[in-house]
């Protein structure tokens, strides 16, 4: 516990303030500024992709919808690729907290090594991609907001923030920090030292594990720390920063069957031959100490120092982290949600509504981009969807073969229910 506690500390700081960008980015930056640069079969669109999504806090899951919205919307296969490689790999809060832990080096390598295999993987996409660009327009009112105030949108930064994106990744981040102290106080010292002159055979090892787990670009970050403190080599650790949050078993199977096999082998290719690339840049070319020196700084001094700084944002983590997971995973009625507007259905309750459930939401962004999906269907009034049981109420009269569509061309698999009364209890009126 005392190893989680010392980790948890000195990220807290930073995970805090890269948390609060992003809410900042999700509230403040338009959600079209990320389609009017994609559009294309160009470089500047793989480029514009890449340079966005290196900022955004999306997972390996989130990422997945929310690139193919921005296909409909008119990216390319290029740009989508592009996105795809480049987003899950970092965000604006694990580079922060890559600075907190890795230092600086490891902090400016791993988004440009992000940069350059998106544009990789994106530039050969274009390059091989025989076919014409199909521009799919999606509805406008998936994609409009509604006009917000300064104030609302602040609040809006602070939900995103703090409860969104802490429902998302809170629990991987745990699980990250918790399989980091069980390294340190299981795995021998030197455990990888008989690595040391085969670092090629430890990044081979490292993508065999990485590849089909799921890790999300923050919590990899202890692992790999931990890892190093017990021999992985510097570039080891980044082929782990880099594949283990890029790919999974669930994003290769979606990957696979919404943009086709030559995409899939494309983005399989840019991340491993870029994550081993920079891997042994940095072993080989680079200095060892610009990678290790905070690191062995941070182990030295591992209980001799106490930041009462720290220890309040520690606290302060603990305390939103909680709020997060209970509202997630104890909150009754979620499908009641603030903004539910029962009331307003009970006019037509004969013919407003449907059941389904979406297969494949793991997160918030999954589950945004399903109800834009929806949305977008003729006939649709309202939607509401809960997360945790995939639970999906549809308010109108639309087709249910237009829906199934618009869901399964971001990834989703759709069962549709005949009625789930007797599994939703709605007390909006009370």
């Amino acid at each position: 516990m005392k190893e989680i506690f010392h980790l948890i500390n000195s990220m807290a700081p930073y995970l805090l303030l890269g948390f609060m960008l992003a809410g900042i980015m999700h509230a403040f930056i338009p959600n079209r500024l990320y389609c009017r640069y994609l559009g294309g079969k160009s470089f500047r669109s793989v480029f514009n992709a890449a340079l966005l999504g290196i900022p955004l806090p999306l997972c390996s899951c989130g990422v997945i919808p929310t690139a193919m919205s921005l296909r409909k919307e008119g990216a390319s296969k290029g740009a989508t690729l592009s996105f795809l490689i480049a987003t899950p790999q970092t965000g604006v809060d694990s580079i922060i907290a890559t600075y907190s832990l890795m230092g600086l080096p490891f902090a400016l390598i791993r988004p440009f090594a992000a940069f350059v295999t998106a544009l990789l993987g994106g530039t050969l996409m274009n390059k091989l991609d025989e076919g014409q660009e199909e521009l799919n327009k999606v509805s406008t009112r998936t994609t409009a907001k509604m006009v917000q105030t300064f104030s609302q949108k602040v609040r809006s930064a602070i939900y995103y923030a703090f409860v969104e994106m802490m429902q998302d990744i809170g629990k991987w981040l745990l699980i990250g920090l918790i399989v980091a102290g069980l390294i340190t106080v299981f795995v021998p010292d030197s455990f990888f030292a008989i690595f040391s002159d085969k670092p090629l055979l430890s990044m081979l090892l490292v993508l065999i594990f990485a590849i089909p787990m799921y890790l999300c670009a923050t919590g990899s970050i202890p692992i790999a720390v931990a890892l190093m403190l017990k021999g992985l080599s510097p570039g080891t650790a980044l082929v782990l920063l880099m594949a283990g949050p890029a790919v999974n078993f669930a994003s290769i199977l979606v990957i696979s069957k919404v943009m086709g096999k030559k995409a899939l082998i494309l983005y399989l290719i840019s991340i491993i031959l870029g994550a081993i690339t920079f891997g042994l840049g940095i072993d080989y070319l680079l200095p060892r100490e610009w990678f290790t020196t905070q690191l062995e700084q941070m182990h030295s001094c591992h209980g001799e120092v106490f930041s009462y700084f720290n220890f309040c944002c520690f606290i302060l983590l603990m305390v939103i982290l909680t709020n997060a997971f209970v509202r997630k995973y104890l909150a009754k009625d979620r499908l009641c949600s603030n903004n539910c507007t029962c009331s307003t259905h009970s006019d037509s309750q004969e013919n407003v509504k449907l059941y389904l459930k979406i297969k494949g939401m793991h997160c918030n962004h999954c589950k945004n981009n399903a109800e834009k999906a929806i949305l977008s269907v003729s006939g649709v009034r309202d939607v509401h969807i809960d997360l945790n049981s995939e639970v999906t109420i549809i308010y109108g009269n639309p087709n249910k073969n237009n829906i199934t569509s618009s869901l399964k061309s971001l990834g989703f698999d759709v069962v549709w229910e005949s009625n789930i009364n007797d599994k939703v209890n709605c007390k909006c009126g009370e």
